[in-house]
């Protein structure tokens, strides 16, 4: 590794094996031990430190457990850049969506980054002997109430990527450069509300090889953290990432909208 490229990946993935979640404040810190001991769990609804519900009765609402991967390598031009795909319109849920290789746990897992590696492989036919996972960032939560760990891992030799898309899952494989989702361009929000709390849910458009692709909601939320801990600066733009506490009466087929 004695290029310039491989000594900047060098360097991103010792940064990286540093990186720990923001620490919570002591009020936090108390709410999440009484939460805890109610049968909760901290997670997000595309932002961090939110709160869910998590019931002791398997036949109500317990969130399913999922990583991505954020698969970071150096683009012609020097810049990092993140490896997404555009889902196959055949499926039955986020169907013809921008999102991140990764998937559901597996039993036989054994951590978070063996299933965002394997799902990878599954999906793209990225091998995870080529992809050095480095940390992982805090939990998010999709609007179906799945648990999403994002796993990072910096692709040192892109070359050796052949991009094999399970036709059954994925339409389309593509990249982009990171710092985009910490820039105020090609960017527009809508804003949403959830138990009486408004919240901002950030769009990107992005062309390459002249295909437009939108990338939203919980997938854009994981980027803009991710680029926000990799660069090493808050976004250009409000995130407006405020807590969330679920009902009591949630369910499994809650939905947010």
């Amino acid at each position: 590794m004695d290029s310039y490229g491989s000594q900047r990946l060098v360097a991103l993935a010792q940064q990286l094996r540093f990186y720990k979640p923001p620490s919570p404040s002591p009020d936090e810190i108390e709410e999440q031990n009484i939460e805890e001991s109610a049968g909760k769990v901290v997670s997000q609804v595309g932002f961090q430190e939110s709160a869910t519900s998590i019931f002791k009765d398997p036949e109500r609402f317990r969130p399913k457990r999922a990583a991505v991967l954020v698969c970071i390598f150096e683009g012609d031009a020097g810049e990092f850049r993140v490896i997404l795909t555009k889902r196959s319109s055949r499926l039955s849920s986020h169907s013809g969506e921008v999102s991140l290789p990764g998937g559901k746990a597996d039993e036989r897992d054994k951590d978070d980054f063996e299933t965002a590696t394997r799902e990878a492989k599954e999906e793209i036919g990225l091998d995870p002997s080529l992809v050095d996972v480095v940390t992982v960032l805090e939990p998010f939560l999709s609007k179906h109430l799945l648990r999403v760990i994002p796993v990072i891992g910096i692709l040192s030799n892109k070359k050796a990527f052949k991009p094999t898309p399970n036709p059954a899952e994925v339409e389309a494989i593509f990249d982009a450069p990171l710092e985009m989702f910490i820039k105020d361009e090609n960017r527009r929000v809508e804003e949403s509300e959830w138990m009486g709390e408004k919240y901002l849910i950030h769009f990107f458009d992005y062309e390459t090889e002249n295909k437009k692709y939108l990338i939203w909601g919980l997938t854009a939320g994981v980027l803009i953290k991710a680029a926000t801990v990799v660069f090493q600066r808050p976004p250009a733009f409000m995130e407006q990432n405020p807590r969330f506490k679920f009902p009591e009466g949630a369910n499994k087929d809650m939905v947010m909208r």
